[in-house]
Formats: structure tokens, sequence, C-alpha cells
């Protein structure tokens, strides 16, 4: 008997595994894209549903606070793998993006509705952000575990960008230029009719992806495919204990959490941003897409780069973040035209925030595998899930305080 299972946990992987992760991806870049429906295309909601600015800065707010049961989900993760998990997240983003569908003619209802349904997508914030390690070294060989985790992790925010170019473009902005009132009453209801759409759209996509999800999604492989995903972990509260002592750990944690989560509500609300500085929805919408979309090319490559050359993942880190660090110095001058004279136009607006996104998510991988060596033997799941909560309660902070300045 001994002899007979020496061979697996010396390695053995599955081609399933792939399929696995297309599964949590593709759930993750669902609960993006439901996450940022609104920002995009605030304008136009705001004339179609009666949404304030209060409105739009909390239908972003409720992805942080879904954060709230985050130690829950990771226990549940902890104890009975990730099928579990996985089914009750995607149950919650079926019921939270079918409340969002719900054809009621009166606006105060809707409106309630569908801060119901954000709420209930944000609380499947925890596991699609927080499992990607955890399921990189269930599936995976030690030599693709950055990439599959950059992978699982970056779909998550390329949902997001994707939400900046679909809604843009399929939802028209309100038409000012008219002032007939059945023109205007026609233009409105012409915009809620391609906003339910969407919404509609999402819906089954949702859908689709819950049911592939119950028909097949192991918790973990026959045999694990190294010796790392087959050794005894720390337990639940070991590892906090273990966690909340290492202070290189809560060092990394805070150089996380501060820059990304904070960028990640900016970005949510980047319309409502930069209005002011009459930079149009579609606009704002193709910024935010392509800074997203550049962060999670550049973050795939950068992981499978750190597959094949370990011990450089700090290194990479001060690469990017001084990266970043410029991209925003740019990006603030440029705004601050009354003190700088530095010209503010689209190119520079584009380029600036486009950096700024690529330097950040694709950070985000790097920052997991750094994680997860730092603390091992201590759980992926549970890790991962204290530096998420942390870097969303930077991103409330921030949301929080857009919620009194849209005044």
């Amino acid at each position: 008997v001994p002899v007979r299972r020496l061979a697996p946990l010396a390695g053995r992987v599955y081609g399933r595994r792939w399929l696995v992760l297309l599964l949590f991806s593709l759930l993750g870049f669902a609960q993006g894209l439901l996450w940022n429906t609104w920002g995009p295309i605030q304008n136009s909601a705001r004339l179609a549903f009666g949404f304030s600015g209060w409105d739009i800065a909390l239908l972003v707010f409720w992805g942080p606070i879904g954060f709230a049961p985050c130690f829950f989900f990771m226990w549940l993760m902890d104890k009975k793998g990730l099928r579990v998990t996985v089914l009750l997240t995607s149950s919650l983003m079926v019921l939270g993006a079918g409340l969002r569908c719900v054809p009621v003619s009166d606006l105060e209802i809707r409106k309630k509705l569908i801060h119901g349904g954000q709420l209930l997508n944000g609380l499947a914030g925890p596991t699609v952000m927080n499992a990607a390690p955890f399921l990189s070294t269930t599936w995976f060989s030690p030599d693709e575990r950055a990439t599959a985790t950059a992978i699982a992790s970056l779909l998550n925010y390329l949902g997001a960008a994707g939400a900046f170019l679909v809604g843009p473009l399929v939802v028209p902005s309100p038409n000012t230029t008219s002032h007939l009132p059945l023109a205007s009453q026609s233009n409105t209801e012409h915009i809620k009719d391609r906003i339910e759409a969407v919404l509609y759209a999402e819906f089954g996509m949702v859908s689709l992806i819950f049911s592939a999800a119950l028909a097949y999604f192991p918790s973990r492989p026959p045999f694990p495919p190294s010796v790392a995903a087959a050794s005894q972990r720390l337990s639940y509260r070991r590892s906090f204990c273990r966690l909340l002592s290492n202070f290189r750990f809560l060092m990394i944690a805070l150089a996380y959490a501060i820059p990304l989560g904070v960028f990640s509500g900016w970005s949510g609300v980047l319309d409502l941003i930069l209005t002011p500085v009459h930079v149009s929805q579609v606009d704002a919408g193709w910024i935010g897409f392509w800074s997203i979309v550049g962060g999670c090319v550049v973050g795939i490559a950068m992981a499978r780069f750190a597959d094949f050359i370990r011990g450089m993942l700090k290194f990479i880190l001060l690469l990017l973040l001084s990266g970043a660090t410029l991209a925003s110095t740019w990006f603030t001058l440029t705004c601050l035209t009354s003190v700088t004279h530095l010209p503010l136009t689209t190119a520079t607006l584009y380029t600036s925030c486009i950096l700024l996104g690529i330097f950040l998510n694709s950070s985000v991988p790097i920052f997991f595998e750094l994680f997860v060596e730092t603390v091992y033997p201590v759980p992926e799941g549970i890790t991962c899930g204290v530096v998420t909560f942390l870097s969303n309660v930077f991103m409330g902070v921030l949301l929080f305080f857009l919620t009194f300045y849209h005044t």
C-alpha cells in the first residue's frame, strides 16, 4: 500500500485541471462583470432608474461590503473544499442577478431590488478573489502554479474590464440636446430597455456557469499534484495566530491592500470621477477597459516568468509598484491644471490611467505567490482571504467618502 501511494504524492497532474480552472475563472469573470455593471453607465442609469450619485457609489460599495462574511467562506473552503464553496457562491450570484431583472414598475422598489442583487453578488467576492492560490496548489504542479493563480485571479478583473466595454457600447448616453417632452421620454425608455437587456444577458451567463459547475466541479483530484498539496496544513485558529504574528506578512499585506484596494474602488466609479473634467461615458469606459486588460495580460506574462525563475518575486513587485507610482503621479499632475499648467488631454488621461492599471493589476498574482510562500503551511484560502479582506477595507473607505463627495 505505501508503495502504490508514493508515486502519486511525488506529483501527478490531470488534464481536467484546465476545465476546473476554466469554470472557476468564468465564475470570477462573471462576478467582476456584475459588480462593475453600473459605474460605466452611471449617467444613463441616473436617467432610466432615477439613481443619484450616492446610489451609484453604493452600488459599487456593495462589493467591499460583501466581504463582511469573508472568514466564513475561508472556513468553508478549508473544511468542505472547493465544490461546496463554489456552488454556494454561484447560487448567490444567480439569485443576485435574478433580483436585478425583476420587472417592477415602481422605481423605488426596483432600485431596492437592484441594490439587493448587487449585495448578493458582493457576497460572492470572497470566493472568486481568495480561492485562486488554493485551486492552483490543489490541482497544478509547482511549475504551473503561478500561471494558474494569475489566470484564476485576474479573470475577475477582466470581468470588470468587460463592463467598461459592454456598458457604454450597448447602453446609449443620455441625449441632453432635445428639450421636447415626447423625445425625452422616448430616449429614457430606450435607455432603460438597453440596460435591462444587459441585465438579462448577465443573468443568463451566470445561470449557465452555475449549471456547468453543478454538473462538474470536483473539490480536489484523486491524487495531489505535489508534496506541498498533500502535506498537512495548520488549523483554522493556528493559521490566524501565525498570520497576525508574522511581521513580514503584515508588511506585504499592507503593500498589497492599500494600492490595490484604493485603485479597485477608484476604477469602479471612474466615470463618476472623470465627468467633472468633461470626459465622456464612452471614453471613461475605454480607459477603464484597457487599464484592466493590460494588467491582466502583463500579469499572466509576469506569473509565467516567475514560474521559471524563482526567488525574484520581490524584485518584480518593486518594479511594478515603482511604475504605478510614476503613472499615478503623472495622472495627478495633469488633473491639477491650475497648479502645474500641464495639458489635460484625452491622450494623457488614456496613457496615465492605462499604465497605472497595467502596473497595479499585474502585481496581483505575484503578490499571491509571495503570500503563500511567506506563511506556508498556512492554507492558501485563509492567507489570501485575510489580504483581500484588508484590500476591501481600503476600497470601502474610499467609496464611503465618495458617497458624500457626490454633492
